[in-house]
């Protein structure tokens, strides 16, 4: 029996599963009308997550970004469904998996439900972050309390520019699904941004 869903709206259900070492968070996002689904980073524990997908149809595995932790079931469930494996093709060298449909910043029909997918380097190359009916899945690019580990100064810049132009465009009330961890808001986080900034790499 799947784990209730984390949020329910008219149009549109989110499962959230926490899984493996780090905690990582999976989301499932399905069409309320359809029950098609995709499925977020599908990161580990692969028997567990294809459970919690027995109420839908899942139609891809979209990935938030190419670390390990993201992407540890991803053959399993992959092969069990027969569904692509989706990356940011920028993240090929970091995962060993290769991707089926290259990601780009680019609209995801899901059964009723248009996904907003864009880029979002910083974290990595590839970061890709998801944008759908005022909720936005950021993988590791945004937390509570700030934004994802960078692994220079020039990346640094680069995630900090991907929050100016790609999320805090977005609403105060835009619920913010990270990949690890509790929920935010953009409106919460937004008022910290400079100093994230000042605080630098």
């Amino acid at each position: 029996m799947p784990i209730p869903w984390h949020l329910e709206t008219p149009t549109m259900h989110i499962r959230k599963v926490c899984v493996g070492p780090l905690e990582n968070n999976v989301y499932i996002v399905a069409c309320a009308q359809t029950n098609q689904a995709v499925v977020i980073d599908a990161a580990d524990e692969a028997e567990r997550l294809i459970e919690e997908m027995s109420d839908v149809t899942p139609l891809a595995i979209l990935t938030t970004h190419g670390h390990w932790d993201h992407v540890g079931a991803v053959e399993a469930v992959s092969q069990h469904y027969d569904i692509p494996f989706r990356l940011h093709p920028a993240d090929q060298s970091i995962v060993a998996t290769p991707i089926d449909q290259p990601l780009s910043t680019e609209t995801i029909n899901v059964g009723d439900l248009s996904i907003q997918a864009v880029h979002a380097p910083g974290h990595t190359p590839g970061s890709t972050v998801f944008i759908v009916d005022g909720v936005v899945l950021t993988g590791d690019t945004l937390f509570p309390g700030g934004p994802g580990a960078t692994q220079s100064p020039d990346a640094f810049s680069q995630i900090m520019e991907t929050l100016d132009t790609s999320l805090f465009t977005l609403a105060d009330e835009t619920l913010v699904l990270p990949g690890h961890g509790l929920d935010t808001t953009i409106g919460t986080e937004r008022p910290s941004l400079g100093a994230w900034r000042a605080r630098g790499w």
